[in-house]
């Protein structure tokens, strides 16, 4: 990948958290927000087709999207409520990523000579 769509990556993901915690927090099961970090998501997604490794993506989208629902049991002060609306909004960020990611490495599987 080259630096500049690097960095832009790097600026856009940061923007998306800020934005996942935020409207976790401040707006939960907002769909305007969920569209956003999707719409951000898959840009992420698109600008790192041309990385090279994107196991450890793969693998930290998966561990995300499996742990959402892990903070629910948390009633105390409703904070499983506020940690699970931040969770959920973060994984409409990753789960387009991790969509393309996992495209491109099942075609990357697919093309493998033998």
């Amino acid at each position: 990948m080259k630096k500049p769509w690097g960095m832009i990556s790097y600026i856009l993901f940061f923007i998306g958290l800020a934005l996942a915690v935020i409207g976790g927090l401040v707006f939960p099961e907002n769909t305007i927000v969920a569209l956003v970090l999707v719409v951000i998501g898959l840009i992420i997604g698109l600008i790192h087709i041309w990385a090279k490794d994107t196991n450890k993506l793969l693998l930290a989208a998966i561990a995300l999207l499996a742990m959402t629902a892990a903070f629910a049991p948390l009633t105390l002060l409703g904070i499983g409520k506020m940690v699970g609306s931040v969770l959920v909004d973060f994984a409409a960020l990753m789960a387009p990523i991790a969509l393309i990611a996992a495209v491109k490495a099942l075609i990357e599987v697919g093309m493998e000579k033998k």
